[in-house]
């Protein structure tokens, strides 16, 4: 099995992987499909374990949680090294990520229904389509916008991890010389709903699911806690939401693009179709549509493969 623990503000597994949570602009849900938008901070992460005496019981054992804001986006990074991927499952709730499919244990490669991390950097929501996906955002349980409840029924909620190296011999032991590295539930938890939609390919493995090593790998499940919930258990302030995307955009900030047209897409399955998005819901309810926002060009810029280029992670 791998070891899993916090290590400087990310969820590390094993020795050469590790998964952060960051703070990011919620893009409108209006039909468009924008540019991948900025990393704003690393979300904090804690182990439930710490907190026994306030956390709820079910999450005592080896379970994690970090503090959103209801209708905050997140996006997940993995920071790999280059020369040993490592497969990496990721579920909202009792629903795969990447499939749409209930979640079960192990791997399936026909439909793929996991990431290779790299080439996969970043994923910023669920699977929805050949080149896109819906964004990730918080939203409360029993309300219908979360994705779970709307495909399985359920109300587990939290971010589902499992992580596989690979089998041994499948890759170096050891980094190449540096010149050839060429790629660096209380109330008040909250489910993932379907939000905006945002470029972003989700990557075929290249290597074959029998690459993994099905024996040597971690589950780690990550709930969700409102700023309310957060200071209940902690008695500490959950770092303050980002601005709109609107104003961001006003200021002349960048947005981003992936130049990764080398790496071929993994076609999406029906699965998402039928899960409405928090825009979509509302509207049907009645409510407001919300107001598209344009990015001129010149403010999207692209980027090439690299783990530390996108979302200000350099500044963490």
């Amino acid at each position: 099995m791998l070891s899993h623990e916090i290590v400087d503000g990310r969820l590390r597994f094993g020795e050469h992987f590790a998964v952060s949570f960051q703070r990011t602009l919620r893009v409108p849900d209006d039909g468009r499909t924008y540019p991948l938008p900025p990393g704003l901070g690393l979300i904090p992460i804690h182990a439930a374990g710490e907190f026994a005496s306030t956390v709820p019981r079910e999450w005592r054992g080896d379970a994690f949680f970090i503090p959103l804001y209801q209708r905050e986006a997140v996006w997940i990074g993995f920071d790999a090294v280059s020369w040993k991927p490592h497969a990496v499952k990721v579920g909202v709730g009792h629903i795969n990520a990447i499939s749409g499919a209930k979640w079960r244990a192990g791997l399936c490669g026909d439909p793929q229904d996991y990431l290779v991390c790299p080439p996969q950097l970043w994923l910023d929501g669920v699977h929805a389509g050949r080149d896109h996906i819906r964004q990730f955002v918080a939203m409360p349980h029993r309300a219908g916008f979360t994705i779970e409840e709307q495909l399985a029924g359920t109300v587990e909620g939290g971010i589902t991890l499992e992580v596989f190296a690979p089998k041994p011999g499948r890759f170096p032991e050891v980094p190449p010389p540096p010149d050839a590295d060429a790629m660096r539930v209380m109330s008040t938890s909250l489910g993932m709903a379907a939000g905006g939609r945002i470029d972003q390919r989700v990557y075929r493995d290249r290597y074959g699911v029998e690459t993994w090593d099905v024996e040597h790998f971690a589950t780690a499940v990550v709930h969700l806690l409102s700023a309310d919930g957060y200071r209940a258990v902690t008695g500490l302030d959950a770092p303050p939401t980002p601005v709109d995307a609107a104003m961001y955009t006003a200021h002349g900030f960048p947005w981003f693009e992936m130049y990764d047209e080398q790496w071929a897409a993994l076609d999406a399955g029906t699965a998402f179709e039928s899960v409405e998005s928090i825009g979509e819901l509302e509207r049907r309810r009645g409510g407001a549509r919300e107001t598209p926002v344009d990015v001129p060009p010149d403010q999207v810029r692209r980027i090439e493969p690299d783990f530390r280029s996108r979302k200000g992670e350099d500044d963490d």
